[in-house]
């Protein structure tokens, strides 16, 4: 009777790790169950990691600290299908009485397991082989499971970067275009200096291409979204806020900026924005104090008419600007409180340079006294 539930078991492992792994490597859709291993998985392991966190303040080193999840975690996943799956076949061989041949004169579930670690990862020592029908049988299919296996993730890992670099890059070009951290009304201001106004359009259609591409690669593979970016005032969801937030204004009534490709950017900007936020479970979230408040809103106003950009006034546009906010920042938040991401604010309370306007050594020398200047040296 133990040897028959353990062999039930067995199968029964074999069976959720297999199936997991299709849908998170191979099927390219969201998966909507919840009791999933991976969805155990990222749960269980998120919840301390974030939790430590959450105790130090926003800074660089949490940053550098939260960048280790994504990779290690998708190696840790990794691990846990591999040793899985050879602990069932392990099983599956004792549950059936296989006898083996092993240099040793005694035959334990030790000798199983080295014959199942072997044979998954098509070792082939042949030290420990079985000898008779059924568990050579266990050995073929657990040769070709183990093989099929580490081609779909050796498979897997490259197209996974290839979309968080696909993401990275235009993340990287708003940086000169809307600041860092990137807000709407730079982007706009920055636009109308140069008198590119008219291109505003060309890149909300550039960035509409890329929310539907974070939505593919996201929904698809969801551990991107634990990835962070190169620097820690960038980051994929600041980047989409800062979209959103821009064509919000440009909906609500902006001189010389065309509200329809707008329309088209918000719409496929917050659909990505609502449907990743399922992945993870998390309920919008109100802002615990009002992100643009009015009288924020009227120095945004008094900041884009000195670039001469109007944006329209009066309660009817105050309302729609609000009613617009309320379809995407709860959601927003949330991701942003789980993920512990920072977020853009509307207006920043002082000017910031650029990620391209500095180094590392002009950023600590804002802090550090003034060295001196080392003569004789030549660089």
């Amino acid at each position: 009777m133990l040897q028959v539930i353990a062999a039930v078991f067995a199968v029964a492992v074999v069976f959720v790790v297999l199936w997991d792994a299709f849908e998170a490597i191979v099927l390219p859709r969201r998966v909507t169950r919840r009791l999933r291993l991976t969805s155990v998985f990222y749960r269980m392991t998120w919840a301390p990691v974030a939790g430590l966190a959450r105790r130090l303040p926003p800074s660089k080193k949490r940053d550098r600290y939260l960048s280790f999840y994504g990779p290690l975690s998708l190696l840790l996943l990794l691990t846990v299908w591999a040793v899985g799956l050879i602990l069932a076949f392990a099983l599956l061989q004792w549950s059936a009485g296989a006898r083996l041949f092993t240099p040793e004169s005694r035959v334990d579930f030790r000798s199983y397991l080295y014959l199942s670690g072997v044979t998954f990862f098509t070792l082939g020592y042949g030290d420990v082989y079985p000898l008779d029908t059924m568990g050579r049988a266990l050995a073929v299919v657990e040769a070709g499971t183990g093989f099929g296996f580490l081609a779909i993730v050796i498979g897997y890992l490259p197209v996974l970067y290839q979309s968080f670099s696909r993401r990275e890059v235009s993340i990287s070009m708003l940086d000169a275009r809307a600041g860092t951290p990137p807000t709407a009304i730079e982007l706009l201001r920055r636009h109308a200096h140069a008198g590119k106004l008219e291109s505003l359009s060309a890149l909300l259609q550039d960035w509409e291409r890329w929310a539907a591409d974070l939505l593919e690669s996201h929904l698809s593979y969801p551990v991107l979204c634990y990835y962070r970016s190169q620097h820690d005032n960038q980051s994929w969801l600041a980047s989409l806020v800062c979209v959103l937030d821009t064509c919000a204004l440009v909906m609500v009534g902006i001189d010389g900026a065309h509200e329809w490709q707008a329309r088209l950017t918000f719409a496929m900007a917050r659909h990505a924005l609502v449907d990743i936020s399922q992945i993870f479970n998390t309920r919008p979230v109100a802002f615990a104090g009002e992100r643009l408040p009015d009288e924020d809103l009227a120095r945004l106003r008094s900041a884009l008419a000195r670039s001469g950009l109007l944006l329209r006034d009066g309660a009817e546009a105050d309302e729609k600007l609000r009613l617009l906010r309320r379809m995407y920042e709860p959601y927003v938040n949330g991701l942003a409180c789980h993920l512990l991401i920072p977020l853009p604010p509307w207006l920043h309370a002082r000017e910031h340079a650029d990620n391209w306007q500095t180094s590392a050594f002009e950023r600590g020398a804002q802090t550090a006294p003034a060295a001196a200047p080392v003569e004789g040296k030549h660089f």
